[in-house]
């Protein structure tokens, strides 16, 4: 019954669903859009990172190409900063963009920015702990349905933990974002990368991505929000 409970209850997560799948279909628009539109400086992404990353007066970080689309990230680990397969070579406005911002992660990493070292600790206990979600609510469950009520919601009480620590780690992610996309337009223009002009093209393709993490915080709560009133309505039966 509780099981049944949780997925009629999965109506809650629609909005944000559809939310997500909203931003998701403005990020492709507006990077597709930027795509077609070339830097007047003829610079690759991959050089754009360079040339910000020197700026900074960082060396060390490693540039190479990932595959997929909209794939590219920092990974603070062995600093290497990835560009997926149609950002490595581009020259358009939007490639820069995105070069940018994942060069504002490495600065980030590089000066100490607290919310990013949050996040990646979040990131360690978020994995490991969403591969024990799923067993604490079977276990609850069964020890629920056995008469062992008290003991089967410690189980579940766990897994609403669990769902926190998700929901945290999607809130830190907000301010790492922005601050990233924020670096990545200042540098931009520091750097001369991009005109006055051409940065609010960039501008346009950070800021659609951006929503796309206000999005999966939102899935976030209202995941947590079906679990626990999933919990309360079983409980009262």
């Amino acid at each position: 019954m509780w099981m049944i409970t949780y997925y009629l209850l999965g109506i809650i997560l629609l909005p944000g669903i559809i939310y997500a799948a909203i931003t998701q279909s403005r990020v492709q628009k507006t990077f597709n859009t930027f795509s077609k539109v070339h830097a007047s400086t003829g610079l690759t992404a991959r050089e754009a990172c360079t040339r910000i990353l020197n700026q900074a007066g960082i060396y060390d970080v490693q540039i190479k190409r990932v595959a997929g689309n909209l794939t590219d990230h920092y990974n603070p680990t062995d600093k290497t900063l990835a560009l997926s397969d149609n950002v490595y070579d581009s020259t358009s406005i939007a490639a820069l963009g995105v070069a940018a911002h994942e060069a504002g992660h490495a600065i980030q990493h590089a000066q100490g920015y607290k919310f990013l070292k949050v996040r990646s600790a979040l990131a360690h206990v978020s994995n490991f702990m969403s591969g024990m979600l799923l067993p604490l609510i079977i276990i609850g469950v069964i020890l629920s349905a056995l008469a062992y009520t008290s003991i089967g919601s410690y189980f579940v009480i766990g897994g609403c933990v669990f769902f926190g620590i998700s929901v945290l780690f999607s809130l830190v992610t907000l301010p790492v974002e922005f601050d990233a996309s924020k670096r990545a337009l200042a540098n931009l223009t520091a750097s001369c990368t991009l005109d006055t002009t051409e940065v609010k093209g960039a501008k346009q393709v950070l800021s659609a991505a951006a929503q796309t993490y206000v999005a999966g915080l939102v899935v976030s709560i209202l995941s947590l929000l079906r679990f626990v009133l999933s919990f309360i309505l079983i409980r009262e039966e």
